[in-house]
């Protein structure tokens, strides 16, 4: 869908927060959009609200990663009121599951997701507390609207994960990849949600493809993605970070069991094996067969 920049503010020492209109989606806690920022550049931001798309209007803030690919930069340094710019989705990979109780720990621009969160956890008269961690407090975006007893705000150091959980409370996170790691270590069934790679260190071994749509079967070397044999077959597969973080280019699959080496399933999904990340999952046996 084609939408427009209503609205440009900066929320945060190198965060913008932009709004966007355009035709009226609905969407949950958790939910991103896919922005085409120009051929080839495709980026996901977690939507921050407000409401479920009402009208229209869905807001997402960006961080400038200096060292980043170019969608940050592009966002920061191009885009403007008025300009119009190609959205996908939205699509939810980290959705809020029901609950009595939730822990919610963000580091830094990883508040954008558990913001919605919040709010639909407050809505639903559930139990929340939020641990919210940054650089500076000039870092972190929208410390105006977490003015609650139940926010803890902490500017620089490491964030004590363990402090004041309940053990019934379903405990989301996102931000960067060491608080991550080191909340799932303390709450091995956490929800999180990541921008970087998980490290994966497995072997790699050939497998072919069927895609029973096209009609097509694929051989899949070591070494090689499936994605890109795929792509080199001629099929065409919405993608975007090519590293198993954004979700984009999930496909279903209809036999075989995906090997999963993707940052976005959880272990329900990855133990059902219905769909994987292509860019990098690959196939525990010799074959695979993909609803492509």
């Amino acid at each position: 869908m084609l939408c427009e920049i209503s609205s440009r503010r900066t929320v945060a020492e190198d965060v913008v927060e932009l709004e966007l209109s355009g035709p009226p989606v609905s969407w949950t806690p958790g939910s991103h959009i896919d922005l085409h920022l120009a051929p080839g550049l495709v980026r996901q931001y977690s939507l921050v609200g407000p409401g479920d798309g009402e009208g229209g209007r869905l807001q997402i803030a960006v961080l400038r990663e200096p060292a980043g690919r170019g969608g940050s930069a592009f966002v920061h340094d191009r885009l403007r009121v008025g300009d119009r710019v190609e959205v996908g989705g939205p699509r939810n990979h980290f959705p809020l599951v029901p609950a009595r109780r939730y822990h919610f720990v963000a580091g830094g621009i990883g508040i954008t997701p558990i913001l919605p969160m919040i709010a639909a956890a407050h809505a639903a008269g559930a139990d929340w507390r939020l641990l919210y961690g940054g650089r500076s407090r000039s870092s972190m975006a929208y410390l105006d609207r977490l003015d609650d007893p139940r926010v803890t705000v902490q500017a620089g150091g490491l964030l004590e994960l363990r402090a004041g959980v309940d053990p019934e409370a379903e405990v989301y996170g996102c931000g960067p990849a060491p608080m991550l790691d080191a909340l799932v270590a303390a709450f091995p069934r956490a929800h999180v949600e990541r921008f970087t790679p998980v490290e994966v260190d497995l072997p790699e071994r050939p497998f072919e493809a069927v895609l029973q749509r096209t009609g097509i079967t694929v051989q899949v070397p070591a070494g090689r993605s499936l994605l890109a044999a795929v792509e080199a077959a001629g099929v065409e597969v919405l993608q975007s970070c090519r590293e198993g973080t954004c979700g984009t280019c999930e496909a279903a699959v209809l036999e075989g069991e995906p090997e999963h080496r993707d940052s976005v399933l959880d272990e329900v999904d990855r133990e059902a094996g219905g769909v994987m990340m292509i860019c990098v999952s690959r196939a525990r046996g010799d074959r695979l067969v993909l609803d492509l």
